[in-house]
């Protein structure tokens, strides 16, 4: 499910006019939000110690991380900012599951069968304040920086 960022057209003309040195702070900051939230979710990730389930132990908690651009191919998406043109190459997804870790879906909601182990979203939205705040932090001190001339 994509998050959408309001008002993501302003913000991507204001970050156009700042310095090339806005956009290192603010992919910074993005980056260090995504660490915090993919090690939460490493550490929520349910893992069978035994491989019972016919994988190696850890298998989901190594399949999830972040990417700049698209999620590698099979797995099941967090967050990424979407939009035609917009945002540039600011766009960050956090991910879990691949090939082998296939059912990272069926941990985070359940089935018939198996009760839901929450850990993709609930990182989310634990974080979610914190990485916004952060983000935004970067972008308001480095237009201070801009304006200073430094």
């Amino acid at each position: 499910m994509p998050s959408k960022i309001l008002n993501l057209a302003k913000l991507d003309k204001k970050l156009k006019r700042l310095p090339p040195e806005t956009k290192k702070r603010v992919r910074k900051a993005m980056e260090e939000a995504a660490d915090k939230v993919v090690a939460m979710m490493k550490n929520l990730a349910p893992d069978s110690g035994d491989g019972s389930h016919g994988k190696p132990p850890g298998t989901l908690r190594d399949s999830i991380g972040w990417t700049w651009g698209a999620a590698p191919k099979g797995s099941f998406v967090l967050a990424a900012l979407k939009g035609a043109g917009v945002g540039g190459d600011l766009i960050l997804t956090i991910y879990a599951g691949n090939k082998e870790a296939f059912y990272a879906r069926w941990q985070e909601f359940g089935t018939v069968k198996m009760p839901a182990s929450p850990y993709f979203y609930v990182s989310w939205r634990a974080n979610r304040k914190e990485a916004r705040r952060e983000v935004r932090k970067a972008v308001r001190e480095s237009a201070k920086a801009a304006a200073r001339g430094s």
